[in-house]
This record gives structure tokens, C-alpha cells and sequence, in this order.
């Protein structure tokens, strides 16, 4: 589902106009119709402000369902990371930045090595 259309139905979903919405949120009304009919997207700011008041997340807004979500294994384990304390969550995080870093340098020297190979 698109953002024009997500956004028209959480209006219509709070048996909002569109002038309406637009009022409530802060935005002028003619910039509310253009985004339901796709002509413009809102700014980060406009985003966050209609996600603030719809009580929905900006992920909700821009993708589909199972777009930003990791796989089932690894919801459970982000689950339980986040019952952890903040410093033990932090100590996890680094090491997962860490372990990033690593495998997206291999990646890059393994696609400069391949390079290097065919010139």
C-alpha cells in the first residue's frame, strides 16, 4: 500500500476531512490533499508530525508490512535484547555495529579485488 493511500485511510479510518486531519496535524490543507493523491511527499518533519498525531510509526507510513522487518528468528532475539538493561543492550550493539562493519569491508575488498582482476 502507498503512502497516499495509507494516509487515506487513517483518515477516513477517524472519520476525519481532509481539511480536518490537515488542522489537527498543523499542515496546511492543500499540502494534506497532495499527499493523498501522491502529487507531493511530505517533508520529515510533515512525516513525523502525522505519525505523532495519527499515533502510528513513520515505518507504518513508508513501507509495507513485512518490508522493515527482520526475520522470525531474529525478532525473537531482538525481543529479548530489548527486555536487557541499557547498558547490556549498548555492549550488544557494538559488537552487531562491529560485525557489520567487518562483513560490509570484506564485501567492499572482495568487489575491488574483482575489479582489479578484470582491468
Amino acid at each position: 500500500m502507498s503512502l497516499s493511500q495509507r494516509l487515506i485511510t487513517l483518515r477516513k479510518e477517524r472519520g476525519l476531512s481532509q481539511q480536518a486531519i490537515a488542522e489537527v496535524i498543523g499542515l496546511h490543507p492543500n499540502s494534506w490533499k497532495k499527499y493523498e493523491t501522491g502529487q507531493a511527499m511530505p517533508s520529515v518533519d510533515a512525516l513525523t508530525k502525522i505519525a505523532k498525531t495519527l499515533n502510528v510509526s513513520t515505518d507504518f507510513l513508508l513501507f509495507d508490512e513485512h518490508e522493515r522487518v527482520p526475520e522470525n528468528e531474529l525478532s525473537l532475539q531482538f525481543e529479548a535484547i530489548s527486555q536487557l538493561p541499557e547498558n547490556e543492550q549498548s555492549i550488544i550493539k557494538e559488537v552487531l555495529e562491529g560485525m557489520i562493519i567487518k562483513y560490509q569491508a570484506r564485501r567492499w575488498d572482495s568487489a575491488r579485488l574483482a575489479k582489479k582482476k578484470d582491468e
